[in-house]
């Protein structure tokens, strides 16, 4: 083969192989758009250590959310007054459910539609930040009520077996969770002084990031 020839051959081939890389690139970054970093040999871990977001991923990002007014026999701006029926009949909340544990479930409630009407679902969620305040009374905020209301909506399948995660509500024997949800999101929770409503126990705000082309939510 001679020179010119060889030199086009290897030009030929260099640029196929950068073709192909960028190809790769491309299938990888429209196939994969978040991928969770997760504590290894953790079957149920709550939340993620971090989380990558792909280049380019489009990214929606929620307002704080707290409860709705959903429970009118209860006094006006007490924590009860957020309590959603259609979550606890008649707004009574059964063993062991606490305030912070009934308005988190009612916040996650309201999140979830909130991105159902962006298109979205819990499980594109990739980070969650998380304020609540002390029910009155207590001397400090209800993580263990927020965590099962979380584990309601998130984090609730194994990821070994694939299989759902019961999960308790209040003092009750653990049961099927509300929404089945493999998500683990970075999160961060933590008591404030107060919160902008009265009566409010607990307030969030998501990110959540878009499925790419060609993936299911």
């Amino acid at each position: 083969m001679t020179r010119p020839y060889a030199a086009a051959a290897l030009i030929a081939a260099a640029l196929a192989l950068t073709a192909c890389s960028a190809d790769t690139e491309k299938a990888t970054t429209e196939t994969l758009s978040t991928k969770p970093v997760l504590e290894a040999g953790q079957a149920n871990p709550m939340i993620a250590q971090g989380v990558v977001i792909a280049n380019g991923a489009a990214l929606y990002k929620t307002s704080g959310i707290g409860p709705s007014v959903t429970n009118k026999a209860a006094r006006e701006g007490s924590p009860e007054f957020y309590i959603d029926p259609t979550l606890f009949a008649g707004g009574v909340l059964p063993a062991g459910v606490t305030l912070t544990e009934a308005q988190g479930m009612a916040v996650l409630s309201r999140i979830k539609e909130n991105l159902e009407a962006q298109g979205l679902a819990l499980d594109n969620v990739t980070t969650m930040r998380v304020f609540l305040d002390n029910a009155p009374g207590a001397d400090r905020a209800d993580y263990a009520g927020w965590n099962r209301a979380y584990r309601q909506y998130f984090a609730n399948t194994n990821l070994d077996s694939g299989d759902t995660e019961l999960v308790p509500l209040g003092t009750a024997a653990p049961a099927a969770p509300v929404i089945r949800n493999a998500a683990r999101p970075t999160r961060f929770a933590l008591e404030v002084a107060s919160l902008p409503v009265a009566g409010w126990l607990v307030e969030v705000e998501v990110d959540a990031v878009y499925p790419a082309k060609g993936t299911a939510s």
